[in-house]
């Protein structure tokens, strides 16, 4: 995009200089996945988030009718600087855009949550690769056969992100990601994808499906995703959330949020 700095990044997104996914984006800084839904199903959301927190881990919240996420991007607009959005109502996604300032309304609460793009750098920098970063692709998703705890009317399964890692850096994996509690933490499962009652790794529910090289094991992390399971299931009337991988960057520096 030529630009450097998080502000600059958000604002070529709301101008629809970006539109892929944003894993890769803005090296250093937190991505969130988003959720914005009626104020009458918030405190619901959050507890179920709360209960959740491995696949939902909340970052900010904004009050109703907010647009700028108070610890999150103070200066941002949610309803402009995300790649892609998808709106679903009554459990059904309508349809995909790259604004919603025609949806927003003064009654609408918005969580962002973490992310594990969030992390990719810091394998990175550790000689972990990133196959997906590498192929310029969306990092693939699937639905799992574990269900999360329910909480008022928000229930449905898991959802986790899966990277194909070296044999012998699977450790390694491991532990650095373990650090960014806030962006799912440590690997939820390693190797065998039919425990997680994935029957196929080249069909994926979300992304792209994965390339996958001789002496590597699929290691799957807890994803973001996964509220967008239980809002299908609960049917809110109007629920907002960015599309697979297409992730709201926040001022939120990566080192930070592994310390907190």
């Amino acid at each position: 995009m030529g630009v450097s700095t998080v502000q600059e990044i958000r604002a070529a997104i709301a101008r629809g200089e970006w539109r892929k996914p944003t894993s890769g984006l803005a090296s250093g800084f937190t991505q969130a996945n988003v959720v914005i839904l009626p104020k009458k199903y918030a405190f619901d959301f959050l507890l179920f988030c709360t209960r959740n927190d491995r696949p939902c881990p909340v970052i900010d919240v904004c009050e109703s009718g907010i647009t700028a996420p108070p610890l999150a991007g103070p200066d941002a607009d949610i309803r402009t600087q995300i790649p892609r959005y998808r709106i679903y109502r009554n459990g059904v996604l309508e349809q995909e855009t790259e604004h919603i300032r025609d949806h927003f309304t003064d009654n609408m609460v918005t969580f962002l949550l973490g992310c594990s793009f969030t992390f990719e750098q810091d394998l990175l920098d550790n000689g972990i690769p990133v196959r997906h970063i590498e192929l310029d692709r969306n990092v693939p998703m699937y639905v799992t056969n574990r269900e999360c705890c329910p909480a008022g009317i928000f229930s449905g399964p898991m959802v986790v992100s899966m990277r194909p890692i070296p044999e012998t850096l699977v450790g390694k994996a491991r532990a650095i990601t373990a650090k960014y509690r806030k962006a799912h933490g440590a690997p939820v499962h390693i190797g065998d994808p039919a425990a997680l009652g994935i029957r196929d790794l080249q069909s994926v529910d979300f992304g792209d499906p994965p390339e996958i090289r001789q002496g590597e094991i699929p290691v799957f992390w807890a994803c973001g995703v996964t509220p967008q399971m239980a809002l299908k299931r609960a049917k809110p009337e109007l629920v907002i959330t960015h599309a697979p991988g297409y992730m709201f960057i926040t001022d939120i520096r990566d080192k930070d949020l592994a310390e907190s």
